[in-house]
């Protein structure tokens, strides 16, 4: 099973990756993970560890991949047997990245990285919007040619649905 999970910020990526990963007893991995150093706070990894990694986890028999990038990595779309593109309502995925601020600023989740009012602002009404306005278009051109294996989802009920159809069909394997 290898799925390829992509969206915007508070688009659900983690959140499903995770139950997904629970579910079918996959590892799953996060894309900001690759990018970041997290032992040492704004610490880039070099583009050829970040690669490393990737072709690292792309080489195991199975895995759940996700994360927003698109520019880099666009091998993980070619080597899923899955690409899931998450696509909930923009006023859902602005609330989301808000819950998650507060929730973190108060100690009562945890977070890879700094929540600050500055973070916040460029999640929603950089990034986001930036999302809606280029990435999405882009990240469906990039995998027209792989559309046999690509779904729209915009939700994690939707996408069980689809999982357990392609479980049936024999698309994805358990292994």
């Amino acid at each position: 099973m290898k799925i390829r999970i992509i969206g915007a910020c508070g688009s659900g990526k983690s959140y499903i990756a995770r139950e997904l990963s629970r579910k079918y007893d996959v590892e799953y991995y996060e894309t900001d993970n690759l990018v970041w150093d997290r032992s040492a706070e704004n610490l880039r990894f070099s583009v050829e560890a970040r690669d490393a990694q990737l072709e690292e986890i792309l080489d195991k028999p199975s895995w759940i991949l996700e994360g927003a990038h698109y520019k880099w990595g666009q091998e993980s779309f070619k080597a899923a047997d899955l690409i899931v593109i998450l696509n909930p309502n923009k006023v859902i995925r602005d609330l989301r990245v808000f819950t998650r601020f507060i929730k973190t600023r108060l100690g009562l989740e945890q977070a890879n990285y700094k929540q600050s009012f500055k973070n916040l602002y460029v999640m929603i009404f950089e990034w986001n919007r930036g999302y809606d306005h280029e990435a999405a278009h882009r990240i469906i051109e990039l995998t027209d040619t792989l559309s046999d294996k690509r779904v729209i989802v915009k939700n994690n009920k939707e996408l069980e649905s689809i999982i357990q159809e392609h479980l049936r069909k024999g698309l994805l394997n358990r292994d």
